[in-house]
């Protein structure tokens, strides 16, 4: 089979980093292409790494990006006028950056997630179901413990969660979105979902949601241990989205979630 030749932004930062890793353990991948935001001298896995450009993504086939939401916007400008496939790692889109998103998904496929693994994606399936199933007497509200390093609070994948709640409820994550808070101990159930992150050490991911009505708590969690975990979803996602036609997808889709 004929590999993928491979484009990886943000080769420095702690995705890109693992990514590389990864990608040489990947017999369906050829890394072909390393960009960051300036130049560095030194070669990378025998690349050396350029900034975001057309020239530099003109032989790739598909681009993964985690990095920032404006780094992540010129990528998928330049992508759109290669017509090259993306994968989106990237987290802390507001709301019109995720319309602009859309915008690029009706010329290129395009496969965004908060979180690329299994078991995350598993995990936003099963709180929608119990969202779902559950009445309006329970409350939700949505944990999360990050890296020091992390700045963006909520996590894209606390805000998947999130979207699992408001998913169950028919209604739109945005209208359900209550407090955010930062390192606090506790924080409250309310009618919307409240989110607290904590950011300490190099934790690389642990993330919890609750229901409760006062009587009980129903709990749903997950804990990453490997950041590989992301890296090995992202390259699933890549090989997958090789055979689809412009569109937005997610994790879900490749999951066959139903």
């Amino acid at each position: 089979m004929k590999k993928i030749n491979l484009g990886i932004s943000g080769c420095m930062g702690r995705m890109g980093q693992q990514l590389i890793k990864s990608s040489k353990n990947n017999k369906n991948f050829k890394l072909t292409v390393l960009t960051e935001n300036k130049l560095l001298k030194k070669k990378i896995n025998g690349i050396k790494p350029e900034l975001n450009s057309e020239n530099a993504f003109k032989k790739v086939d598909i681009i993964i990006d985690f990095t920032v939401p404006k780094c992540t916007l010129e990528i998928l400008k330049i992508a759109s006028k290669l017509k090259k496939k993306v994968v989106i790692g990237t987290t802390g889109f507001n709301r019109s950056q995720e319309n602009l998103i859309k915008k690029y998904s009706k010329k290129i496929p395009i496969l965004k997630a908060g979180n690329m693994s299994l078991g995350v994606n598993l995990l936003m399936y099963l709180t929608e179901i119990a969202s779902k199933s559950l009445n309006d007497e329970y409350l939700s509200k949505v944990f999360e413990i990050h890296h020091k390093h992390k700045k963006d609070y909520p996590s894209g994948t606390a805000l998947m969660l999130g979207k699992g709640i408001a998913d169950g409820k028919n209604k739109n994550l945005y209208n359900l979105m209550g407090k955010k808070y930062l390192n606090k101990k506790s924080f409250p159930y309310g009618k919307k979902i409240n989110f607290n992150s904590i950011r300490k050490a190099e934790i690389i991911g642990e993330h919890e949601v609750k229901f409760s009505n006062g009587k009980e708590i129903i709990t749903l969690n997950h804990e990453a241990f490997d950041r590989a975990l992301y890296s090995d979803g992202a390259l699933t996602a890549s090989k997958w989205l090789m055979k689809k036609s412009a569109g937005l997808y997610s994790m879900r889709d490749l999951l066959d979630f139903s």
